[in-house]
Formats: structure tokens, sequence, C-alpha cells
């Protein structure tokens, strides 16, 4: 099965400062249709103004993964973290039992363009924790990276779930075909670009859920960037 959730179907919330896309259920927006897949809860897709941002605000027992993909993410949190994400960063906050942050955009000139991504953990009630780790860009040139995983293998960031998320970045006429493990489903969402998988176009900001099929093909119809993410 291969179900495509398409950029232009997303649900949207527009203010002065801030232009996010909701792959799934969020806020204010709702669909039934869409609620998450599998583990994966939340994609949103974020255009923050310089200057600007999120004012803290407070989770609880969700993995939430920060991917940017152009300028600069500035993060601060109650347990004591303050850091900068930039494109080749991936910032992992374990919520738990409850922390605080706050997300802004801190140049004067250029806006933010991050994915905020949020996975169920397995577990409810772990101690809120922190990372964040630099992928040098040619380690997804032509493959998978993993940057979340259980685990944390390859230098990965750790989640609380039996899920992995990888990047793959992919020259016009590249491909690549991971395997999906029996009773395991993948998703796909292509960040820039545009790609095959299985033969079905997906263009910037599409999603594509895979399930009952032993790999996912990946082919690069022009240069793209993508996320995969494998989920139990």
């Amino acid at each position: 099965m291969i179900a495509l959730r398409r950029a232009a179907e997303r649900g949207r919330t527009r203010l002065d400062w801030l232009d996010s896309r909701h792959t799934f259920s969020f806020g204010e927006y709702y669909d039934e249709r869409h609620m998450g897949f599998r583990s994966l809860r939340v994609i949103n897709e974020d255009r923050v103004a310089p200057g600007a941002g999120f004012p803290t605000h407070s989770h609880r027992d969700m993995e939430i993964l920060s991917y940017v993909v152009s300028g600069a993410l500035e993060h601060r949190d109650s347990l004591g973290t303050g850091s900068v994400i930039r494109p080749g960063d991936v910032q992992r906050m374990s919520a738990g039992r409850g922390v605080s942050h706050s997300e802004y955009n801190p140049s004067p000139a250029e806006p933010v363009h991050f994915l905020q991504i949020w996975i169920l953990p397995e577990a409810r009630g772990v101690a809120p924790s922190y990372e964040q780790r630099a992928f040098d860009e040619t380690g997804s040139r032509g493959k998978l990276l993993c940057v979340a995983s259980r685990d944390g293998r390859e230098g990965s960031v750790r989640i609380h779930q039996d899920a992995a998320v990888y990047l793959t970045r992919l020259g016009k006429g590249e491909r690549v075909s991971p395997r999906i493990a029996r009773g395991r489903g993948a998703w796909v969402q292509v960040v820039a670009g545009q790609l095959d998988l299985n033969g079905t176009r997906m263009v910037a900001g599409d999603g594509t859920a895979v399930e009952g099929e032993s790999s996912v093909g990946l082919f690069a119809s022009e240069d793209c960037e993508a996320l995969l993410f494998d989920l139990a």
C-alpha cells in the first residue's frame, strides 16, 4: 500500500510571522483522516520571519525532532539548554515528564525554514533530555544516513521509540532502495526537489505512507532531499 499525502492538501497556519504547513492534524487544524502514521504524529513545515518565533511553551511525552532546511533556529529550554540549529543539524528533545522551551529565528534579515517532527514515545514519563548532532552533508549524498534511532547507531540522536529516521540527498538520476522489514511501515517526506517512490511522483512537501511493501525505491527525477521514517 502506497498512500500519497500531497503538499497542497496539508493543513495551514498563517500568521504575520509564521507560515506552517501540517502534514497531520495539529493545533486548530483537524482532519480525522490524517492523525499521524504509526508512531509518527506530527510533521510541520515551518517558515519563521526574521527576529520572530515561538515563545516559551510546554510539552510532555513526545519525542520532538527539529531539522533546519535553511536559516538558523535558536532553542532554549527548561533543562538549561541553549543552542542554535543550522542546516545539517538534527535536534532531539525528549519531553518525557514535561519540559518547556522556546524557538526563535535569531537573524534580523533571513527567514528560517525547518521541519518539526513529533514521534510518540514507547513509554510515558521518561526523564526529559536534549541532544543535538551535526551531520556532514557528504554522509547523505547518494545514500541513506541514519540521523535518529532508538539505539543511536551511526552517531544518530537517540529517540525513545522503535523507529529510525534517515536523510538522503540524491542527484538527478540517482536511486536508493532500502528494505522494509516484515510488519514495519515507512513514511517518506520530500524536503526539496522531486523523486519517484515505487513509481509514485513526489515533489517538495509531499509525504507518502508505505505498508506491505518489501522495499522502497526512491529515484531522483531531479536533485532532491528527503527523509525516510522506518516505523514499527
